[in-house]
């Protein structure tokens, strides 16, 4: 969640931010902060480090987005109905689930207990279907295998 709370921040965004804003806003950034503005070597250190921050959090708030997880709904929605869970781990409130199908992806704001829940779940699916893929914030971090 600090993560989501910080990138957005950065951008100036909200959770209702538009791509096209966020695009904006994007270039700007990079704009003002890119290393071949820069003559000083340390100066060009610190404007590539940011420059990466910046790319790095655009591509999140993209992947977050209510318009990408709009255009993807129908496909995640027949992913998580039909692909079982083949490994998962957790990490300060990130849920992070690899499917059978070698896709992986990140659940934010995701509750002790609730992780527990799932541990202890005779029937893990089942109850991250219920419980987990529709409720949290989430982001595919790895597409499927091609086959």
């Amino acid at each position: 969640m600090k993560r989501i709370i910080d990138y957005r921040k950065l951008f100036g965004a909200t959770r209702e931010t538009e791509l096209k804003e966020l695009k904006k806003t994007y270039r700007d950034l990079i704009k003002d902060n890119h290393p071949d503005k820069v003559q000083e070597e340390a100066e060009k250190l610190q404007a590539e480090a940011k420059s990466k921050e910046i790319i790095e959090a655009y591509h999140f708030l993209v992947a977050i987005s209510p318009e990408t997880r709009a255009q993807n709904l129908e496909e995640y929605t027949a992913m998580t109905a039909t692909t079982n869970i083949e490994d998962f781990n957790y990490k300060g409130l990130t849920l992070k689930i690899t499917f059978q199908d070698k896709s992986v992806y990140e659940y934010y704001g995701v509750p002790k207990n609730v992780y527990t829940k799932l541990v202890n779940s005779p029937t893990q699916t089942r109850f991250a279907r219920r419980h987990i893929y529709t409720t949290y914030t989430y982001r595919n971090v790895m597409k499927m295998a091609e086959k």
